[in-house]
């Protein structure tokens, strides 16, 4: 595959005709894969930067880390028994169980994906 760089007359000056690519969609667990990564694995991220396939990574981590979180915290609730029967019974017991529950989950992502 051969590429050829285009350029256009600016007075004196030949200059390359230059576009970005498309930058994708990256939430927060993106972002902290990249931050991760700057500050751990600055060759990796400098080298995903210059090939062009930083953004596409990031949008994958932070796509398998939203259905990653979802299905844990689906299953952690159902197995521990916060359901919405206790949510009309005892709210602050759900609040409580709930935030336990997303720490643990936040938890395993950041070990299994941002921080691998």
């Amino acid at each position: 595959m051969s590429s050829r760089l285009t350029y256009h007359r600016e007075g004196d000056y030949m200059i390359p005709n230059l576009t970005a690519p498309e930058a994708e969609s990256i939430g927060i667990w993106g972002r902290r894969r990249m931050e991760y990564l700057k500050k751990h694995h600055n060759g990796i991220y400098t080298g995903m930067l210059l090939s062009g396939k930083l953004n596409a990574h990031l949008a994958e981590i932070d796509r398998l880390a939203e259905e990653m979180f979802e299905r844990l915290t689906c299953q952690m609730a159902t197995e521990q028994g916060v359901t919405e029967r206790l949510k009309a019974e005892n709210q602050m017991a759900w609040v409580g169980a709930k935030n336990n529950i997303r720490k643990a989950v936040e938890e395993v992502i950041l070990d299994e994906l941002i921080y691998s």
